[in-house]
C-alpha cells in the first residue's frame, strides 16, 4: 500500500509540480545553494527560539516565579501526543 504524503494540505502532484517550477526559475545548480541558505536561516531561528526560551526560564527563576508546572504540563503533553501516535499508528496499518 503507497500513501501519499500529505504536508499542510499539499499533496505528493503539487510537490512535485512546486519543484518542478523551482527549477525551472532558478536551475539546477542553484538549487543547493537555495537549499543550504533555507537551512541556515531555519537553524538560525532555531537557535534564536531557544535562547529566548533560556533567558525567560532563567529570568522567571530569578524573579521566584515557579516554571516546574510547565516541565509537568510538557510531560503531560508528550504522553497524550505518544499515545495518539500508537492509536493513529494501528488504524493506518489497517487502512
Amino acid at each position: 500500500m503507497i500513501q501519499a504524503s500529505i504536508y499542510l494540505f499539499i499533496g505528493t502532484t503539487e510537490v512535485m509540480f512546486i519543484l518542478f517550477i523551482v527549477i525551472m526559475v532558478f536551475g539546477a545548480d542553484k538549487i543547493p545553494e537555495i537549499a543550504r541558505g533555507l537551512g541556515k536561516g531555519m537553524r538560525m531561528l532555531k537557535d534564536a527560539s531557544n535562547d529566548i526560551k533560556t533567558e525567560i526560564t532563567k529570568s522567571a527563576e530569578k524573579n521566584g516565579i515557579d516554571t516546574s508546572i510547565t516541565k509537568d504540563v510538557q510531560d503531560e503533553l508528550n504522553k497524550v501526543k505518544n499515545e495518539l501516535e500508537d492509536f493513529t499508528g494501528s488504524v493506518r496499518r489497517k487502512m
